[in-house]
């Protein structure tokens, strides 16, 4: 691909996106005219706008401003999310060069260091921390994240000074594999987007190929028992597990933080404190201790910015804490997510009755899973589910949240449209209320938290 640096004007469409939008910043920063197209306003379109980057929403190709209809040096970017568009059409009609979002990102990654997190959980939180731990090692990085982290208020970090870049590394529509990483952590590989990929074995596939792109002089870091072969070296990592190279173990929560041992090459490194609930949350720790510790840094360098990762939104983040009422929104849409989401509340929360309000996304995701959804979902004591989120895609005879709904095995469990849901929280006393799902079910966030606020306050 041409070097970015080429073009005066760039041009998202799909601007909202949390990934397109971390673009959009990088290159306002660069110095970069910017401007794009979403299909709906949000908090994060605004918060574009309010940056100087404008931002229209009605799909039609005379919308787009004058200075950015030169093909000579506009550069249309754009998620594979998008299918067909008026303003797509419009720049492949007058001959745009027109990139997909990893493209860009791939080819950022051969101007940095790039550190790639990919994996079917945990890649947001993961690309965060280790970008928070560059950050707090005064090393710095540039960061392009999935989310918003919480120690940020951004998805994008700019330390120009870095040789390092954060990248988190898409699965989907085989993103990653545009990436050129010097290193990279690989979380998971459990089979998701086989709508995409056709089967589990081709989404596996996926992942030996993304490994293979690692530079051979670099590293590729890998949750135990992945067994992804990689021209780098290969380090592996795990909870409780002896034969990973880097062992976490001891995990126990003392005054609110969850605790654990690290062993490395025979020496053993006490008293972690992780600042984030969960299992899998220490365990996405230790993958970029892992990272970090192959590529100079001393692990007890890494203490305290563990300690003081406080994560991402929509990723276990809590929005009310009381005694007996407590509400926590994630972002969890595949069951294993699903899963360790209820698992670590459960831990935390022995005591306290699991209402879960979750949003299927996708017809596709819910058939190949729902048996899977359905075993999850019957760890909570009571469930709300929302109707299928579709975004891309067309409904599924036969799949729909009510059938999910019936293989669950919750006592009390019910569909409900968002419209309903109120009243149903307006009834709780006691619990640990749950939104889960990758929809827009966090529009409904806002209206939950201060339903529960003023419910307390009643009690």
């Amino acid at each position: 691909m041409s070097g970015l640096q080429t073009y005066k004007n760039i041009y998202l469409v799909g601007i909202g996106g949390i990934g397109m939008s971390a673009l959009a910043r990088y290159f306002k920063y660069v110095g970069k005219n910017v401007a794009g197209y979403d299909r709906v306003e949000s908090p994060l379109t605004q918060s574009l706008a309010s940056e100087g980057i404008s931002i229209h929403y009605e799909d039609q190709g005379s919308d787009i401003a004058p200075q950015f209809k030169d093909p000579s040096n506009t550069l249309v970017v754009y998620t594979p999310a998008i299918k067909v568009l008026a303003e797509l059409t419009y720049f492949q009609q007058h001959n745009f060069t027109i990139y997909k979002r990893a493209e860009v990102l791939g080819a950022l990654t051969r101007t940095f260091q790039g550190l790639c997190v990919a994996g079917t959980h945990g890649k947001t939180t993961t690309s965060s921390l280790l970008a928070f731990l560059l950050t707090e090692l005064t090393t710095g990085c540039t960061a392009f994240l999935g989310g918003i982290a919480t120690n940020f208020n951004s998805n994008l970090v700019l330390h120009p000074q870095s040789k390092f870049a954060v990248i988190e590394a898409d699965e989907f529509d085989r993103s990653f594999l545009h990436l050129a990483p010097y290193a990279a952590i690989v979380t998971a590989t459990d089979p998701d987007h086989l709508d995409i990929y056709g089967s589990e074995q081709a989404f596996v596939e996926g992942f030996r190929q993304f490994v293979m792109r690692i530079d051979p002089k670099g590293y590729s870091i890998q949750k135990n028992g992945l067994n992804l072969p990689s021209l780098a070296k290969v380090v592996t990592y795990g909870v409780d597990d002896p034969k990973a190279d880097y062992n976490l173990t001891n995990l126990r929560f003392v005054d609110g933080y969850q605790i654990g041992d690290v062993y490395y090459d025979s020496v053993q490194y006490t008293d972690f404190k992780f600042g984030l609930p969960g299992v899998h949350n220490a365990e996405n720790a230790l993958a970029c201790i892992a990272l970090l510790n192959q590529i100079g840094y001393r692990i007890d360098e890494l203490r305290s910015g563990v300690q003081g990762f406080k994560g991402v939104k929509r990723r276990f983040e809590y929005h009310v804490r009381s005694s007996e009422l407590i509400y926590i929104d994630d972002y969890a849409h595949h069951p294993v997510e699903i899963k360790a989401l209820l698992f670590s509340v459960r831990k935390l929360y022995p005591e306290l009755p699991l209402i879960g309000i979750f949003q299927p996304h996708l017809y596709s995701r819910t058939q190949d899973f729902a048996p899977e959804f359905a075993s999850a979902l019957s760890e909570l004591d009571s469930l709300y589910l929302l109707p299928i989120y579709a975004a891309r895609e067309e409904p599924i005879a036969g799949v729909s949240s009510e059938w999910l709904c019936e293989l669950a095995k919750v006592d009390v469990k019910q569909v409900l449209e968002p419209i309903d849901l109120l009243s149903k929280i307006r009834k709780i006393d006691r619990g640990v209320v749950l939104t889960i799902g990758a929809g827009d079910i966090d529009r409904l966030v806002g209206p939950i938290k201060e339903t529960l606020q003023i419910h307390i306050q009643t009690l």
